[in-house]
């Protein structure tokens, strides 16, 4: 099936992921407690920066397809509840650059994710740090329809 480019703008999420946030419970930030987590489960994200880009596609909204991979029940932090994650495939870009890199739509379930929710707009993205990509700053979004549906 042909994959679908959807354009988006970086915006400034929660923070948490990275660690910018301030929060007391997760200095470095949610994704260094997860990624271990993940490895040990298959899941390598060692190349990836330690942060999420979220990426607003209004007014256009997802829906989540058939997952690349999923994590059940993942218990990474001793101070939050046991969550599931899916990632599906992706491929980003800043707008005027030529080559996309290749990432991932993350998403931790919202039905065991007790904090933190995300617009219905706004996909989570993990790659490799891409310095082009700023809040604000457009980005082109290559997606599998099978795994990320994008309706109006």
């Amino acid at each position: 099936m042909e994959k679908r480019i959807v354009k988006g703008v970086v915006k400034k999420g929660h923070r948490v992921a990275s660690g910018m946030a301030g929060d007391d419970r997760f200095p470095e930030g949610t994704l260094a407690l997860q990624i271990p987590r993940f490895a040990e489960r298959g899941l390598d994200l060692s190349s990836y920066h330690r942060g999420t880009l979220n990426v607003s596609i209004a007014p256009l909204l997802f829906r989540i397809g058939k997952s690349w991979k999923s994590l059940p029940n993942v218990k990474w932090s001793p101070v939050m509840p046991a969550e599931n994650f899916s990632f599906y495939q992706c491929e980003i870009r800043p707008s005027g650059i030529e080559s996309f890199e290749k990432g991932l739509v993350y998403w931790p379930h919202p039905s065991t994710k007790p904090e933190f929710q995300q617009d219905p707009s706004v996909l989570e993205i993990l790659a490799p740090f891409i310095e082009e990509a700023s809040y604000g700053s457009a980005v082109n979004l290559l997606f599998d329809p099978e795994e990320i549906k994008i309706s109006y």
